[in-house]
Parts: C-alpha cells; structure tokens; sequence
C-alpha cells in the first residue's frame, strides 16, 4: 500500500477564528469528563445496587445508545441551521441530563440512573456530531488530521480529570467484607450505607452540568465563522445518504469506528477490576492505575499530532495497532502485575485512533461530510455492544483476562483499514 507523501507548509490553526477554535476545542475536554466517570461508576454501581459486572456493563450500553440514536437527527439539524446550534443542543442535554442524577440518586433507582446517562450522551452526541466536522473543516483540508488530532488531545485531559474526579468524590474507600455486610444486615444498617455509596454520585454531576450549560450560553453570544456548504438553501443539494455507499475508504471507516470505540470503552470499563481482580489493589488504588493510564492516553494523542508531521496517519495508525495486539495477547496469557502494565500500555497506542478514524473517513465527502459525520458518532455505539460482551465473556469464562481478547481482535480490524482502507478510491488511484 503506497501512502502519498506528507503536504508541506499546511497551517494547522485557522487565522481569524481562533475564539470559535478554543471554544469547540474546550468541549472535546467536557464530554471526556462524563465519559471517564462511567468507568467509576461501573465499579460503585456494582456495590451500591450489588449487581454483576454485565449489568454494570449496561452503564456504557445506555450511554452509547445515547450517542446512536440522535447523531441523524443531529446532522440534519445542523445541515439547516449550522454547527452552532448543534453545539448549544448539546451541551443543554448535557447538562440536563447531569441534573437528573440528583432525582435518579433520591429515587435510588438504577434504572433512572441509566436514562440520566442517556440523555448526557444525546448531547454528547450533538457535540461531537458538529465539533469533529467543524474542527477538521475549520482550516487547510491538508492539515485536518492533525488538527482534529490536536483537538481531540483535549478530551484525554477530561477524561483524566474524569477518573480522578471518580476516583476523589465517588469512591468512598469502604469495602465490606462478606462478614461486615451480614453485620450490617443484622443491625438493619446495610440500606442506609447502600444509600450513601449511591448519593455520592450527586455532587459531581451537579457541578458538571453547570459547567455545560454556562459553556452553552458562551457559545451562544459568540459569532461563529460560516464552513463551506454549511448552510445550505432549501432547494440547495445538502447530500444524500446512499451517495455515501460509493466511498469504500468511508464505509470501512465507520465498521473500524464501530470496533475502536468498543475497544476503547472496555478496555477502560473493566480496568479497574482488572487491577483489583490480578494486582490486588484496592478500589481507589485502581482508581489511580486508571488516571494513570488515561494520562497515557493524553500523551499519545499529542505524540501523535506531532508525529503526523512526518508519517502518513493511516500507517502511523496501523503501527500502533500492531502494538496493541501484542500488549493484549500478554495481557490475555498472563494476568497479574505484567498484564496490568501491558493494558495500562494500550492507551497510548490507541489515543490517536478516534480522530485518525474520523478525519480520513471524511476525506473528498464534499456535500455528504455532515452525513458522514453522523455516521460515524453512530458508530460509537461500539460501546455499548462489546463493553457487556466483554462483561458476559468474563462470567461465562471466569476469566477478566480472557475477556480482553475481544479488544484485541477490534484492533486486528482497525489494523487491517488503517493499512489497506483508509485511502479514498480516487487517491488511491493517484498513490498507485
């Protein structure tokens, strides 16, 4: 596969927007933070409500359903009103639906908990449905990549502060023990602790969803560049979706989506019991690992803006790929302290996967890149089907390390696009 050579003197930022550019950039941070919550709340849920690890794989299944169901309503709104107004959609559900933790936490009901997700990531879904097109539009098509990578290095740093937020508010540090549990249970005191733990999840997203919707009013007042073909006349061709069936390069995109995101998400969700359940560790302790990891992950996304400098992204991608089915099959085959480090290892070589992904399956889609877009945010549905396949695996099996072989197979798939479908068809006629 001949990749075509690097474009010289591409300007990464847009000259003129740069208040728009940071105000967008910023969400990329935002919706990291809820995010990376889920992978706490996996953990606390299964104390306070006492259920199996693939009932709190549901979290991410009702999270990411969230991202699935409005990303086409999402485009067409944007089609006729801009990106702006998918922006200020978002971050109001965003923030909407962080308050319903607090009747969600009253009501002590788990279910309730899931819809409050939901409605987080149906703005969620909003926001990246306008903000990935915007940022990869928002400046020379050379450099959209890169740019888009540049952006998204912002969203590792919410989801640090995510875990850590988790980590500090949520986790309480106490653990009973089998025998302190029955204690409890004698002396009717059980419920009332079950309730703590739950309640603890009330704070936290208060205050997020404050930060959302002040950052949607700042949007709001602010003036907002228009985007080549964004806003279009009723009668104006806007695109059409089985015009996307031509772009193979676009199509396998979204399948590799499809794999990252899940890879990703489980990777993450059962992390901290991968550290309690082979090194240990206590839950705040994995708590840490997780941060940790995450910090990994930020890292990598701003290694790989700058390396996309020099290397082609598509193989930089598939390089990367390559590392992380070795540091799964080890993961896999030995548990313990090594396989800790080898997952902790994965989020660096997977942090450019998301943005790389998206900004090469919009390659030459002209019209149809809001379209695309959706298409791809749908894709992050991945989450919410492999994170409980993982979960259901490692009952069946008895076994967290085995369940890892499901991530490590998403990059194989990942592998096998970055290498030979990620190039669109005309300018893989031009490479040779």
């Amino acid at each position: 596969m001949r990749f075509p050579p690097r474009p010289a003197g591409s300007h990464l930022f847009p000259a003129g927007h740069l208040v728009p550019f940071l105000l967008v950039t910023v969400l990329f941070f935002l919706w990291g933070i809820p995010n990376n919550l889920n992978d706490v709340l996996i953990r606390h849920f299964m104390k306070s409500f006492e259920i199996t690890r693939f009932q709190a794989g549901l979290v991410q299944s009702a999270f990411y359903l969230g991202y699935f169901l409005p990303a086409m309503p999402a485009a067409l709104l944007m089609r006729r009103a801009g990106y702006k107004s998918g922006f200020v959609t978002g971050l109001v559900l965003f923030g909407a639906g962080a308050f319903l933790f607090w009747p969600a936490a009253l009501a002590g009901s788990y279910g309730f908990f899931l819809f409050a997700l939901f409605v987080i990531d149906g703005g969620l879904s909003f926001l990246e449905t306008a903000s990935n097109p915007f940022i990869a539009q928002l400046g020379d098509a050379d450099s959209s990549e890169r740019r888009l990578n540049f952006a998204q290095a912002f969203n590792p740093l919410g989801a640090i502060s995510g875990a850590l937020i988790g980590t500090v508010f949520i986790f309480s540090g106490v653990e009973l023990t089998p025998q302190e549990v029955a204690a409890q249970q004698a002396s009717d005191s059980y419920e009332a602790y079950l309730r703590s733990e739950t309640l603890r999840v009330v704070k936290p997203y208060l205050v997020i969803g404050a930060i959302a919707l002040i950052w949607g009013v700042l949007i709001w007042r602010t003036k907002f560049p228009a985007i080549q073909g964004e806003h279009q006349s009723e009668s104006g061709d806007r695109g059409r979706l089985r015009d996307l069936l031509r772009y193979p390069h676009f199509l396998f995109a979204v399948v590799a989506q499809f794999f990252y995101v899940g890879a990703q998400v489980g990777t993450w969700s059962y992390f901290i019991s991968y550290v309690q359940e082979y090194a240990h560790q206590s839950e705040k302790g994995a708590g840490y690992f997780l941060t940790g990891t995450l910090v990994a992950f930020g890292v990598g996304r701003f290694v790989a803006a700058w390396l996309m400098r020099f290397v082609h992204p598509g193989k930089l991608m598939g390089s990367y790929c390559i590392a992380n089915i070795i540091l799964l099959a080890v993961a896999v085959l030995k548990p313990g302290w090594v396989g800790l480090w080898c997952v902790f290892l994965t989020s660096f070589f997977m942090s450019l996967m998301f943005p790389t992904i998206f900004a090469l399956g919009l390659k030459e889609l002209g019209r149809n890149t809001k379209l695309g877009g959706s298409l791809l945010v749908m894709a992050i549905v991945g989450g919410a089907v492999l994170t409980p396949l993982m979960g259901f695996l490692s009952e069946i099996t008895h076994s967290l390390a085995l369940a890892y072989s499901i991530p490590l197979l998403a990059y194989l798939i990942i592998g096998i696009y970055s290498y030979w479908g990620s190039e669109p068809r005309n300018a893989h006629l031009v490479g040779g």
